[in-house]
């Protein structure tokens, strides 16, 4: 083989080898209304295969104008895959314009199709854009992308101003769809301070003080018991520090305490907190005439929780002002919780308003001061070092003596704008909630079961039935204790004790079951019948957040079954005992022949409410494991 022919074959070689081994091109952002048409052409996404949608570019940048206003400039661009992703083409952009707080302005949005191989855009007409005006803080400009399809590749960009320092953005790298590419930029100036808490677990592909940037980062679903999807989403908080100038120096709310005095000097919060209510001295007068604080509390409590109805909306400050509120029987949270607060003051209850985040806001961190991080007030009642209450009378079926769930775990910040005082308090129940289910059945020859059912539901599972109930009548919330099994029958259900907020709700109902049974002279059962709390909600072998209940239980199950005359045991399951290596979770079963009867107890022990994501496995084994126990049956012979 001569000279050239070898030169030839070994330049084929390389270049197959490299062609081989060249990994695929990072992805990057792309300026507003460029694109590749290989993302036009794009069919799934690369490392989520089932998305429905994939942002291709979610890019943030900061900078500071020459008025040294801070601005953020946002450029979003989507890839929608099929049909089921149409409404990720509604876009709204929630800003406060109050007193020209934030500004939206240099708004572009388009939608880019192939169409017979040429690219095509159609633009979103200005005069589709609507700004609707939330409440006296907040705004929302919303539009929608036009010639939407699958295939489609949707864009937009916007510039939000603020005056504020303090008001730096948050930044999500990670939402509800898979992200291609995701990055933060900041110019900050030399005179701004700002504390940065990164709370991230991907790699970033670039990462300096001014430029973080990630790339394929997988969508964030909904799992059973997360806390919510904002504590559990890859992002970076900034929060000003101080300003420091040669001849100006002053440190901002890097303190609780501090955080507090804003909300103390503010009209819409601390002017609200002793505002005089219309009619209020007869209900005070009414409130001081009773004999216990608990009294006194649940009347108040009451009292605000069925003449006011809350329009459904969050916010740390008033917007009518509580006078208003209380005139119009109708207000924002905070709001209703400060008219509150202030008919237990005046009663001679030692009552304070809280600022606290809800569940879906997410967590307070407690060593990241910030005034933007709550969204409710609550009225808080200290009644010594470990007891308090935490009222919130916006849902009609919450009650005085339990703090709101979507609130445990989490941190408050109570006002003490008498004494100019604030600190935050650690919000959590430490009592276990305790439910207690009791069956007495027979079993009939002919392999039919019929018997009675008495449930006891106490704190937050009390709570839980009432609404249910409520919302749902009577005839949904029957089938929703008998839940998949057709075959069971539910009768003359009978509650006690729903409108007294201090006893357990009793639940009392008749049942019939058609057994399982043959002809060769075996009954079968399983008996484990109307255990909500023994549910596994748990069956995914994978978890990417950490599991809250929310606060620590006992469940208890104890069921009476009478063997039918003519028919003995033949098989029945053992009594054991298993519980999680850290005996957070501990499930028992006990079972016994007795007087002709089969006497079973199951309980369920909740010692821990927090466990991470990184002990799922064993997580998840327990739970399958007692579910594997907790369907076995029990089997009758005929003799």
């Amino acid at each position: 083989m001569n000279k050239p022919i070898l030169t030839a074959i070994f330049a084929f070689l390389t270049s197959f080898t490299i062609a081989q081994t060249t990994p695929a091109p990072v992805p990057t952002a792309q300026p507003y209304g460029k694109i590749d048409k290989s993302d036009l052409e794009l069919t799934s996404c690369d490392f989520e295969k089932d998305a429905n949608a994939e942002v291709l570019i979610d890019k943030g940048s900061v900078y500071f104008d020459n008025d040294y206003n801070l601005n953020l400039e946002v450029h979003v661009r989507i890839k929608i895959f099929n049909e089921k992703a149409n409404d990720v083409a509604n876009i709204k952009i929630r800003f406060r314009p109050g007193n020209q707080y934030e500004l939206i302005s240099g708004l572009q949005a388009e939608t880019i199709n192939l169409n017979n191989g040429a690219i095509e855009i159609t633009k979103v007409d200005k005069k589709q854009i609507f700004t609707q005006k939330l409440n006296k803080a907040y705004s929302e400009l919303n539009f929608s992308f036009p010639n939407v399809k699958p295939g489609s590749v949707i864009e937009y960009k916007y510039t939000k101003t603020t005056w504020s320092f303090s008001n730096f953005p948050q930044w999500f790298f990670q939402g509800k769809l898979p992200v291609r590419y995701s990055e933060f930029n900041a110019t900050i100036p030399y005179f701004l301070f700002y504390k940065t808490l990164v709370m991230v677990h991907q790699p970033f592909l670039k990462n300096t003080d001014q430029v973080k940037s990630m790339v394929n980062i997988p969508s964030l679903n909904w799992e059973p018991y997360m806390s919510s999807f904002r504590d559990n989403n890859e992002r970076i908080l900034h929060q000003l520090q101080n300003i420091s100038l040669p001849t100006y120096y002053r440190t901002i709310s890097d303190t609780w305490e501090k955080v507090g005095k804003e909300f103390i000097n503010s009209d819409d919060f601390g002017g609200q907190i002793n505002k005089s209510l219309a009619g209020e001295d007869e209900i005070i007068t009414k409130a001081k005439g009773l004999k216990t604080d608990p009294e006194k509390i649940a009347f108040l409590f009451n009292t605000v929780k069925t003449k006011m109805k809350w329009n459904d909306f969050d916010f740390e400050l008033t917007d009518d002002g509580t006078a208003e509120a209380w005139k119009k029987s109708t207000g924002n949270s905070t709001e209703i919780n400060l008219v509150l607060n202030h008919l237990l003051q005046k009663s001679g209850i030692k009552s304070y308003p809280m600022l606290v985040s809800t569940k879906e806001n997410g967590k307070i961190n407690p060593a990241f001061p910030n005034t933007y991080l709550f969204d409710r007030t609550v009225a808080y009642v200290p009644i010594d070092s470990a007891n308090y209450y935490i009222l919130d009378a916006t849902d009609k079926y919450n009650i005085f003596n339990e703090t709101p769930s979507e609130l445990l775990n989490g941190f408050g910040l109570y006002i003490d704008k008498r004494n100019e005082k604030a600190d935050i308090v650690f919000i959590q129940k430490s009592k276990p909630v305790r439910g207690v289910s009791l069956i007495n059945a027979e079993i009939k020859p002919d392999g039919k079961m019929t018997g009675t059912v008495q449930i006891n539901s106490f704190s937050y599972d009390r709570i839980s039935a009432v609404s249910k109930y409520k919302i749902d009548g009577e005839e949904k919330y029957i089938k929703y204790l008998r839940g998949n099994d057709n075959n069971l029958k539910v009768s003359d259900l009978k509650f006690e004790n729903m409108d007294n907020d201090t006893l357990a709700l009793t639940q009392n109902f008749n049942f019939n079951l058609d057994l399982q049974s043959g002809d060769d002279g075996y009954i079968y059962f399983k008996p484990n019948y109307f255990a909500k709390e023994f549910e596994n909600d748990f069956l995914s072998e994978h978890r990417y957040t950490d599991i809250d209940f929310g606060y620590l239980g006992n469940y208890a199950l104890n069921g009476t079954y009478k063997i039918p005359v003519g028919y003995k045991v033949d098989a029945m399951p053992k009594s054991i005992s298993m519980a999680l290596p850290d005996n957070g979770i501990i499930f028992k079963r006990l079972v016994a022949e007795q007087d002709g009867s089969i006497l079973v107890r199951y309980t369920l022990t909740y010692k821990k409410n927090l466990f991470f994501k990184e002990d799922y496995g064993d997580f998840h084994e327990f739970f399958k494991k007692m579910t594997e126990l907790f369907n076995e049956q029990v089997v009758l012979k005929k003799i």
